[in-house]
């Protein structure tokens, strides 16, 4: 990557300036440089009037065309092309130049805001980050092999994305696309994981929940957090903390010999209003992960959510502009580079305004952001200083969980000879075996 584009850009807050910026550190295409007629339309413009349409809302592969050809982009002249050239553009080049791109993009977002991510969250983790997947909407039957396939048949939809969420930094770390949608979402959960560093804190919902899981976390180096799921057998061999429905212990996760966990982990548990909260974590020393912390970063889990709301929702991910697999996949990635970009830019309001990221309104930021730029004005400005008065800040309605503080002296150490591993047995031995039939998105 060159240096230029991450020593030049100090503000992201044109968001059109801060692509055409990095696009141009881009490599042209092997055609735009060989011998013969050059190309029409250069692989750049095809890669920004794709950017530029995911930004601006447009909701079809068409919009690129209009954009590229007839709108105008930029710098860029008028190109005199037809839609079906611009398809065809697409269809054969491929993913590469929008996969080094988010690696680009996201290398230097990373690099400018290392300064305004906080560490508040599980300071004893090197990396917090959550695992979740989402399916794809179905495509649109318009080609004559999809209208025999009924409204609603599985046949149609798209497939899904699997991903690694950066929760300190709100951005994707690792995204998969799956082509079957009914596919176990714990095939690629060690596939997700492995480009992360060891010491990493992994939070995943109940989806993910799993003995031969949570042992190979273990022995992986990561930590981890999970809700304990409903009629899981296990039995207690030291307890930290108990008083009525308050519990911090060390258990061990199956009671039975078919079926138990490797590892001993800590379970505790508290009740919230009506509800009763349990939650099992390899952490087991109470005073690096008290109770109240945990509960503060399995509510975050929430936050992979909003994420994937923004793919899909705010920037019309909802909306397949094709079914070919290929344009799928272009459009994911495009949808993917202006979401990392509008969640830095969050990020960067919030560091300057003295509040937190979830109280930057995510929707009006894609909503007012790229008009803000494309006026020329500041939208980082704007919503710094008028943010408040204009609703762009507002209190965040996430919920939170108030869970209870249990005084360091109220905490029994457990005994040094305490066994902590035992000879494990899995009831289901390859649900987490990866397969081929997934692509890297990142």
């Amino acid at each position: 990557m060159s240096t230029k584009t991450s020593r030049d850009v100090d503000s992201i807050g044109d968001i059109e300036e801060f692509l055409q910026r990095c696009l141009e550190d881009m490599e042209p295409d092997h055609n735009d440089k060989g011998p013969g007629r050059p190309r029409i339309l250069p692989a750049m413009a095809l890669w920004a009037g794709l950017l530029v349409c995911v930004l601006r809302g447009f909701s079809s592969q068409l919009a690129v065309w209009r954009l590229i050809s007839e709108r105008g982009l930029w710098f860029f002249p008028r190109f005199p092309v037809t839609d079906q050239a611009v398809y065809k553009r697409l269809h054969t080049a491929g993913t590469k130049p929008l996969e080094e791109l988010f690696e680009q993009i996201s290398n230097v977002l990373a690099q400018r805001f290392q300064g305004a991510v906080s560490d508040k969250l599980a300071p004893f983790a090197k990396e917090v980050v959550c695992i979740d997947e989402s399916t794809l909407d179905a495509v649109s039957r318009r080609l004559p092999s999809l209208r025999r396939i009924p409204k609603g048949d599985s046949r149609l939809l798209a497939g899904k994305l699997s991903g690694a969420f950066d929760m300190r930094r709100q951005q994707w770390r690792t995204v998969r696309f799956q082509p079957n949608p009914q596919q176990n979402e714990k095939v690629m959960a060690r596939d997700l994981v492995a480009e992360l560093p060891a010491g990493t804190l992994l939070v995943a919902d109940l989806g993910y929940f799993g003995f031969a899981w949570f042992d190979w976390l273990t022995d992986s180096g990561y930590h981890w957090l999970s809700r304990l799921r409903a009629k899981t057998s296990y039995e207690v061999v030291h307890v930290f903390y108990q008083r009525g429905e308050v519990f911090d212990g060390i258990v061990w996760l199956g009671a039975y010999r078919a079926d138990r966990a490797k590892h001993a982990v800590r379970l505790v548990t508290f009740r919230q209003g009506g509800t009763m909260r349990r939650y099992i974590t390899n952490v087991r020393d109470p005073h690096a992960f008290p109770i109240r912390s945990i509960a503060e970063v399995y509510a975050r889990r929430w936050d992979i959510e909003m994420a994937l709301k923004l793919v899909k929702q705010h920037l019309k991910l909802h909306l397949l502009w094709s079914s070919k697999q290929v344009v799928i996949l272009q459009q994911i990635w495009a949808t993917l580079i202006i979401s990392q970009v509008l969640q830095a830019l969050r990020l960067e309001v919030a560091y300057k305004a003295g509040v937190d990221p979830f109280d930057v309104s995510i929707g009006l930021l894609v909503q007012y952001a790229p008009q803000y730029g494309y006026e020329g004005r500041d939208p980082v400005k704007i919503f710094v200083e008028r943010g408040r008065d204009l609703g762009f800040i507002r209190p965040s309605r996430r919920t939170r969980i108030h869970a209870p503080t249990i005084p360091d002296q109220a905490i029994l150490p457990a005994p040094p000879t305490l066994a902590l591993s035992r000879t494990p047995r899995y009831a289901n031995r390859n649900c987490h075996r990866p397969i081929q039939t997934s692509q890297k998105v990142n």
